[in-house]
């Protein structure tokens, strides 16, 4: 079985065990070295995923391969997570789990558009752009990528009292 027809079988494998967990699978990959393999596997939902749903994940989906055997019979390490800041923004549930962290997000014309996410649905985001409103349909965009931000908005708006003045 080659590489991406393993790669499909298991993502195929594992999408209902990770469903039922009430998790979306993101991404499954495998890793080999030598005579041992890892297995990551990225799991992801609304709101964040906890230890809790990782380690409910990690047994469901060790006990799904061990019953279809599609590792083989070669040792392999099983790592379940979550994505990283530097996933890609590509499906509309990334967009809408992103919503107020600072983006940078490639058009499909060659431009760049940059500014914090105020909202996102099926078919679009809603980025501000310096104060401005910009709705964007995800037809237009290539990818987006979340910015790192050692202080985040929540934190701005916290610092502030109730009239809106900092205190």
């Amino acid at each position: 079985m080659g590489s991406e027809s393993s790669r499909d079988h298991l993502m195929k494998l594992l999408e209902p065990v990770v469903a039922t967990a009430g998790l979306d699978l993101e991404d499954v990959t495998v890793t080999r070295a030598g005579k041992r393999s890892l297995l990551r596997v990225v799991v992801d939902k609304d709101g964040g995923v906890t230890l809790d749903d990782i380690a409910e994940v990690s047994q469901g989906v060790s006990d799904a391969l061990d019953a279809d055997d599609s590792m083989g019979q070669s040792p392999y390490t099983l790592e379940v997570s979550s994505p990283g800041v530097d996933r890609p923004l590509t499906e509309p549930r990334h967009w809408r789990r992103a919503a107020k962290r600072l983006v940078k997000a490639e058009l499909r014309d060659g431009g760049l558009v940059e500014g914090r996410i105020r909202g996102a649905d099926e078919s679009s985001v809603e980025i501000d752009v310096d104060g401005a409103l910009r709705r964007i349909d995800y037809q237009d965009l290539t990818r987006g990528r979340v910015q790192v931000e050692f202080r985040r908005f929540e934190d701005e708006e916290d610092d502030l009292d109730d009239t809106g003045d900092e205190g």
